[in-house]
């Protein structure tokens, strides 16, 4: 990217609106109630010819404290910090608040670059709004609607001449979403498993509860807060990416809104904010279900985790606040006992205890985090599988359901992340669910591939003559000569 624009201005001025317009997608939550945009939210945004980094930021208030607001204010005074550009907005149709001069004045002291934007300019009754941003001192303002997509050009004009200052521009971003579901070939048994990398970085998300701690954690990781924290619950809104280095491996982290049972979520805000974290599960590779030591493995914990689990995606559970668990060791003996009876489709996939907010045990969740994208990466030569298949045959044969038996023939893996396996053989829709879980457990156990989703298809394979039901011609040459009877000439 050649340059970073921070969007910066008053709650509900409507910077998250043109911070989607300039990325082109809907990634950031867009509503009429103001102060929906709370963390710091990094694109890849696209204007005509230039590339450059948007950050969408928090509506500035005139708060200093440390209540929620004033929390979210020092994470804008830090966006303005590393952007090289600020795109201050106001609202054209409220006009010139005293709160928009107030940081008009911060904005010409902290920024180098100031560009001012006017929006909601479309129709006559936003013109005064618009004259009376000429009093802010920042230049001629831009008329914007960043609704309608209305006043880009103007802005691309002022953008043109500070982007040429910027010497370094980088290649468009790849795409975010992950390869899933590989369909492998005949001759891809020994093909060798492949690390991250820079340009394909491993994606994690971090999902849980309300108030389990998911931004602490990923600004523990991250090494500074990036992500607002505190004690209340419901602070994270939207699903926020994040680019980092974690023990030299190349991860983007997404953050993601507490998720609350369905049955709770009903203001419009928090559906999208739920939303919002349930694509974000589908953008990653390996999802870390965060739990809460005083309250691990209530009922919507088990959903999030099952909902990975269904998605294909590794699972890694992580309790944390275990720096005030005055029984550990109790305490481990009961999680893993529960783990076991409540999300036996997750059996043996890791389970780590962490601290956020001290940072202990976080080398042991990354260890964890590579372990399952290993293992949910892994490939098995056919050959091994169809060895594996016989013994498991002898030790255990498939039933007769109604006087039918069920033949097994043939075992292949077709797909990786996650594993996925066809097992060829005659009457697999009289195959009981039971059977298809044994193979399963010992998929897991034998090939040592605890805890990932695994796929197991059965398929049918005739056994037909090939010839049957085909329009005879006559009787043959062979059945003649036997039967004494010679060929017509």
């Amino acid at each position: 990217m050649s340059f970073t624009l921070a969007i910066v201005g008053r709650p509900n001025v409507g910077k998250s609106t043109l911070f989607n317009r300039l990325v082109g997608k809907r990634l950031a939550l867009v509503d009429d109630q103001p102060g929906v945009t709370r963390d710091l939210r990094e694109g890849a945004a696209r204007l005509g010819d230039l590339r450059f980094t948007v950050i969408d930021t928090a509506g500035l208030e005139e708060v200093t404290d440390d209540s929620l607001q004033g929390r979210m204010r020092r994470l804008t005074e830090r966006a303005v910090d590393m952007a090289d550009i600020c795109l201050f907005m106001i609202d054209a149709r409220a006009g010139v608040t005293p709160t928009d001069q107030v940081f008009a004045q911060i904005l010409r002291k902290r920024s180098a670059h100031v560009i001012l934007a006017a929006n909601k300019a479309e129709g006559r009754a936003a013109d005064a709004g618009v004259n009376e941003a000429y009093s802010l001192g920042l230049g001629e303002p831009i008329a914007l609607s960043a609704e309608h997509g209305e006043g880009l050009n103007d802005l691309y004009a002022q953008l043109m001449p500070i982007a040429d200052t910027f010497a370094a521009s980088a290649a468009e971003a790849d795409d975010d979403a992950p390869q899933t579901d590989i369909t492998l070939e005949e001759d891809d048994d020994n093909i060798t498993f492949v690390l991250p990398t820079n340009a394909k970085p491993l994606q994690v998300a971090v999902v849980g509860r309300p108030n389990s701690g998911k931004s602490t954690l990923i600004n523990q990781i991250i090494g500074e807060d990036r992500l607002l924290t505190g004690p209340e619950a419901g602070i994270t809104r939207d699903a926020i990416s994040l680019r980092t280095t974690w023990s030299g491996t190349p991860m983007r982290i997404f953050d993601t809104a507490g998720m609350r049972r369905k049955a709770k979520v009903q203001e419009k805000l928090e559906k999208l904010s739920v939303s919002d974290g349930l694509r974000a599960v589908k953008f990653a590779e390996v999802v870390v279900v965060l739990l809460d030591a005083a309250i691990p493995f209530e009922q919507q914990d088990l959903r999030i985790a099952d909902l990975a689990e269904r998605e294909g995606r590794a699972v890694v559970l992580a309790v944390n606040k275990w720096d005030i668990e005055p029984e550990k060791q109790e305490k481990l003996r009961d999680l893993r006992e529960s783990f076991e009876r409540l999300l036996p489709q997750l059996r043996g996939a890791p389970l780590v205890t962490v601290s956020a907010k001290t940072g202990k045990g976080l080398d042991r969740l990354q260890g964890a985090i590579m372990s399952a994208y290993e293992v949910w990466n892994r490939r098995i030569p056919t050959a091994a599988l169809n060895r594996w298949l016989t013994g498991m045959l002898e030790q255990h044969p498939p039933p007769a359901p109604q006087g039918k038996r069920i033949k097994m023939r043939y075992m292949t893996q077709v797909k990786a992340r996650p594993p996925g396996f066809v097992v060829m053989c005659s009457h697999p829709d009289k195959t009981p669910d039971s059977y298809s879980r044994y193979l399963v457990n010992g998929l897991r156990v034998d090939f040592d591939m605890p805890g990932t989703p695994i796929r197991l298809f059965l398929r049918s394979q005739s056994d037909k003559n090939p010839y049957k039901g085909k329009k005879k011609s006559g009787p043959s040459k062979l059945r003649k000569h036997i039967h004494g009877h010679r060929p017509d000439r």
